[in-house]
């Protein structure tokens, strides 16, 4: 099959936890951990604009409102450089760990924070990937535009769905589309999984750049190849892809996309509007 006749789409995506995802996801913290997050801001931040920058590429940062609070000048970095921000809760906390009140407090937090450095977000990307029944009703009435969250497609979005009846003794009963728009994520394609090590719980990561360019370059291939107007999201964590050998392997992996041809960067928000003029 030859080349797509409308450009495939690639959306470049750093979720900038810095300390946060320690924090909210893990029962013993300790400063070498909180250091690990913190590497994220005072080294690879600058490392990834200036990339970005030297190829015009603008991305999506998912932005937690404590690392907001906590390190504002290089959101505010993040922000002058033309990238956008999109909403990442307040402390990184799981969803599935609280309460509905828990949840939009978290929620609203969040907002507060992002808005001292300027932000209004327009697309939400939940910590953990993961939701509540109650996650999907507070992005409606909080009037995102996208999540990119959940796993039900992978080249194009879709509406998720509100009020799915689901039981292991009975066929999924399903609920009505919500009126936003899903850019579906994978674990196959966020650097965590491939690259974070961790001792309790185990994780044993540290990947080849190799083995994930290998991966990732694939499935942009694929859907170059297969799929009309496709939209792949990458996800990236600043203090994971910020290695100098990671760095190398995402700069090769934007050569490989631009050598494909007929393919576009944008950011979520630019990905989400422009789907939602083709299909409205």
């Amino acid at each position: 099959m030859g080349k797509t006749r409308t450009p495939s789409t690639v959306c470049l995506t750093f979720d900038f936890d810095a300390m946060s995802v320690w924090l909210g996801g893990y029962a013993c913290v300790t400063p070498a951990m909180l250091s690990r997050g913190e590497y994220g801001a005072r080294v690879a931040i600058p490392r990834i604009l200036e990339l970005l920058a030297s190829y015009r590429i603008r991305g999506t940062f998912f932005i937690p409102g404590h690392t907001a609070d906590s390190f504002p000048d290089a959101v505010e970095q993040i922000v002058a450089a033309g990238h956008e921000v999109g909403h990442h809760s307040y402390g990184h906390r799981d969803p599935s760990t609280q309460t509905p009140d828990e949840e939009r407090a978290d929620m609203e937090r969040a907002f507060a924070a992002l808005a001292r450095v300027g932000v209004h977000p327009v697309g939400f990307r939940s910590p953990s990937w993961d939701y509540t029944e109650a996650t999907l009703p507070l992005l409606l009435e909080f009037g995102f535009l996208y999540d990119s969250s959940l796993f039900a497609q992978d080249f194009y979005p879709y509406h998720p769905r509100l009020g799915d009846r689901v039981s292991p003794i009975e066929p999924l009963q399903r609920g009505v589309e919500a009126d936003i728009w899903e850019l579906p994520v994978d674990f196959s394609l966020d650097d965590w999984p491939h690259y974070v090590f961790n001792f309790d719980p185990l994780r044993p990561g540290n990947s080849a750049p190799s083995k994930v360019l290998e991966i990732w370059a694939a499935d942009l291939d694929y859907m170059h190849s297969h799929v009309d107007g496709g939209i792949l999201t990458y996800t990236m964590h600043p203090q994971v892809i910020g290695r100098g050998h990671r760095m190398a392997m995402l700069e090769q992996l934007i050569q490989h996309i631009l050598g494909k041809g007929n393919v576009r960067f944008l950011t979520m928000a630019e990905a989400a509007r422009d789907w939602q003029e083709r299909f409205p």
